[in-house]
């Protein structure tokens, strides 16, 4: 577990109080609960549909938010969540912020990022 905090791209003044979600290596993208977002001026933008883990289809609203937990910052999408849902930190996030999750000791492990350089 983590906190995370969302900022808004537009006005980075306004920003979610860190909310604890869990890390999650099996989900695409990150999710804070909708009235967080919607509190810190944070938008839906569109829709996207989701597979649950017992087969359901579900729809949520996607927004951008500048993310940041644990000293690490990326851009990236971010999900609505309902009251029912989790707050998650997905793999995408992680990616984002460059690092790789060390399940023995609890933490983020910064990584190098690859490059097509010639």
């Amino acid at each position: 577990m983590v906190n995370l905090t969302g900022i808004n791209p537009v006005e980075r003044q306004r920003r979610t109080p860190p909310v604890e979600v869990m890390v999650d290596t099996g989900a695409e993208v990150s999710w804070l609960p909708k009235q967080v977002l919607l509190d810190a001026g944070i938008m839906p933008e569109f829709k996207k549909k989701f597979v649950t883990a017992d087969k359901r289809t579900i729809e949520r609203d996607i927004g951008f938010a500048i993310l940041t937990a644990e000293g690490y910052t990326t851009n990236d999408e971010i999900v609505f969540a309902e009251e029912s849902d989790m707050s998650l930190l997905g793999v995408r996030t992680l990616e984002g912020f460059s690092v790789m999750v060390d399940n023995i000791g609890h933490r983020f492990v910064a990584t190098v990022s690859m490059a097509c350089a010639g």
